[in-house]
């Protein structure tokens, strides 16, 4: 009974997770900010869809499962800004390390461990599976800014080179999904929508 009450707290703590918003816009509901539970779900669901331009063997199981943890600790620290500044960033970090041992520590000892280091494996981004779940990660937020006249990026005066920066996981992993962001940017920039430094 002890393992499950465990189970089960951890479950009830990632309701939180609907209440951290982010800075992408949900365009079918009024521009509503998009919370960080729906963009788990959301990116998930487009690992697995997109999982055929791949072009090394991945275990997509793995993929969305990484894919559905990645943001929990922002329950405790909050979410960021992608372009942050690097003092934002590291400081983030430290908070999200801290986030990970607290939140996954609520399960029983083997699931912690098992889902603490899923968590730090996306974040290493050194396997390849952690690597498509990152480049799948920051593709969405591009489809999502795209519809959106630029979104979070106009609002924030991002640049194409910032962009380009965020999304170069594709350029090996999936050449052609990395051809389509490429050509998703060069269009924004001419909209306007991303500053061409």
């Amino acid at each position: 009974m002890e393992k499950l009450n465990k189970q089960l707290d951890f479950i009830i703590e990632l309701d939180k997770l609907k209440g951290i918003y982010r800075q992408a816009l949900v365009k079918s509901d009024k521009n509503r900010f998009e919370n960080s539970a729906e963009h788990s779900w959301h990116i998930s669901l487009t690992a697995q869809i997109l999982q055929e331009y791949i072009v090394e063997k991945i275990n997509v199981s793995r993929v969305m499962s990484m894919l559905l943890i990645h943001d929990i600790v922002e329950i405790d620290a909050g979410d960021m800004f992608a372009f942050s500044t690097e003092k934002n960033i590291a400081e983030q970090e430290d908070k999200e390390i801290a986030a990970a041992s607290r939140i996954f520590g609520l399960l029983p000892e083997k699931q912690f461990q098992h889902y603490k280091a899923l968590w730090l494996e996306f974040e290493n981004a050194e396997t390849i599976d952690a690597r498509f779940a990152k480049a799948i990660d920051r593709i969405l937020p591009l489809l999502q800014n795209m519809r959106n006249k630029g979104g979070s990026w106009a609002r924030h005066n991002i640049t194409k080179s910032q962009v380009m920066e965020r999304n170069k996981y594709l350029e090996d992993l999936a050449p052609q999904l990395w051809a389509y962001v490429c050509k998703q940017i060069d269009f924004a920039v001419t909209k306007g929508w991303l500053k061409n430094e």
